[in-house]
């Protein structure tokens, strides 16, 4: 009796997936092949008693032919046990096959997602970095210096340079430049933000960037929400502006550089590799020390949400939840001399 061709995943893609359907498919081939010995075996019974009732009925002639339907029976009955426990044995190992390869299989996608998490922060990190360097090179400007030193000539001048900056420097809002009592008094886009006369004294960012001990230091906010700049989401980087431009110099104010964070963040958490499967099922997420949103691939929830993020005191991992979804996440490593700020790479993916 034959059994139906199945059909054999393509083995020149030895994807896990193809490994499980190949696996599945062992187990179907085995399955109808001992269904038919089991058929064989039956009507090999069948015959041997037919037999044996023949050869009761012939009498003494039937007597050695009742010995040889005996034994068939005998064989047919053992071939059934062979075929039952293998049958059995077979369930075992490719049901652990299976198992094995699913475990497999979850933990390589588990492992991928924590990849990609982690090069989702240290994009960001690298980003940030630049950012730290930025600020700390332009404190030393001559012309932000002065602005410090001298009269509205100067912070005009100071202001028409911090454009200049900006205009090839397209990540950042806003520059400001701020007085050692926490008055802005010039800015790169005065027309656009008309800032200058506010008082900033009682921002962290501020307090903290008097208080930094020499110029190689700098201070950072978290993102927030900025008032003066129309509501826009900002990183903060700030140093003090020192005299003469000097490292260990006296504090004679802030530079401030407001980092454009929306638009720089979306696009890291949306160009994260996905396929287009997993993007559908998928949601990006960097988040702060606090699991607060600070970018999401879905737009959703930014500044707003807290992730339940049980990361057990690791860097890296990926948890299953009890609906399938997979959580995978990635402390930031930190770039140079930028420590990061506790900062994660979150990726969330449903099941399919």
């Amino acid at each position: 009796m034959s059994v139906p061709a199945r059909s054999i995943p393509d083995s020149s893609s030895p994807t896990l997936d193809n490994i499980i359907t190949l696996a599945r498919s062992v187990r179907g081939v085995a399955n109808g092949k001992i269904d038919d010995i089991q058929k064989v075996t039956n009507s090999l019974r069948m015959l041997a008693l037919n037999a044996l009732i023949e050869a009761a009925r012939a009498g003494d002639q039937g007597r050695g032919f009742s010995v040889v339907a005996a034994e068939v029976r005998q064989i047919s009955t053992t071939v059934g046990e062979i075929a039952d426990t293998l049958s059995r044995e077979l369930a075992e190992q490719i049901g652990a096959l299976e198992t094995m390869t699913l475990t497999m299989a979850r933990t390589a996608a588990g492992d991928r997602l924590v990849d990609l998490a982690l090069n989702a922060i240290e994009i960001m990190d690298r980003n940030l970095y630049e950012r730290t360097c930025d600020v700390r090179w332009w404190a030393t400007d001559s012309a932000v210096v002065d602005a410090l030193a001298g009269g509205s000539e100067a912070a005009a001048f100071a202001s028409s340079r911090l454009a200049v900056i900006l205009a090839a420097y397209t990540v950042y809002l806003d520059l400001w430049l701020c007085d050692a009592d926490g008055t802005i008094i010039a800015n790169g886009r005065p027309e656009r933000f008309p800032v200058t006369g506010q008082s900033v004294r009682g921002e962290r960012w501020f307090r903290d960037a008097m208080g930094l001990r020499s110029g190689d230091d700098y201070t950072v906010s978290d993102v927030s929400r900025c008032g003066p700049l129309n509501g826009a989401e900002v990183a903060t980087y700030a140093t003090a502006v020192r005299d003469g431009g000097r490292v260990n110099g006296k504090p004679l104010g802030v530079l401030a550089v407001h980092f454009d964070w929306q638009p720089q963040a979306e696009t890291i958490v949306r160009g994260v590799r996905l396929t287009q499967e997993e993007a559908r099922r998928s949601r990006v997420l960097l988040v702060d020390a606090q699991n607060r949103v600070l970018a999401s691939s879905d737009g959703a929830g930014v500044l707003t949400e807290t992730v339940p993020l049980a990361t057990g005191g690791q860097a890296s991992g990926c948890i299953t939840g009890p609906d399938g979804t997979t959580t995978a996440f990635h402390l930031t490593p930190g770039y140079e001399t930028y420590r990061g700020l506790g900062w994660y790479g979150v990726i969330q993916q449903k099941a399919r």
